[in-house]
């Protein structure tokens, strides 16, 4: 009886991992979310609360131009 070859990974099962990790969003900066600042109130520590504050002020802020950019998008799309 013949010997059978181990079963092999098409290429194509290779190229969409591939695929998927280019698409992937770059790392970096994380939204401070509610359990973050939490966290942070619970361990009492001034600084960074402070710097959970601030980065979470910025998140805002980023946000809510990045808002006011697509609401005038719209409105100009909408014409």
């Amino acid at each position: 009886m013949p010997a059978r070859k181990p079963p092999t990974k098409k290429s194509g099962a290779r190229n969409s991992v591939t695929q998927r990790s280019a698409a992937a969003p770059a790392s970096g900066a994380v939204p401070p979310y509610g359990d973050p600042i939490r966290a942070a109130i619970a361990r009492g520590d001034q600084r960074e609360m402070k710097n959970v504050a601030a980065s979470a002020r910025k998140w805002m802020a980023d946000v809510q131009a990045a808002l006011d950019q697509l609401d005038s998008a719209m409105k100009k799309s909408g014409k």
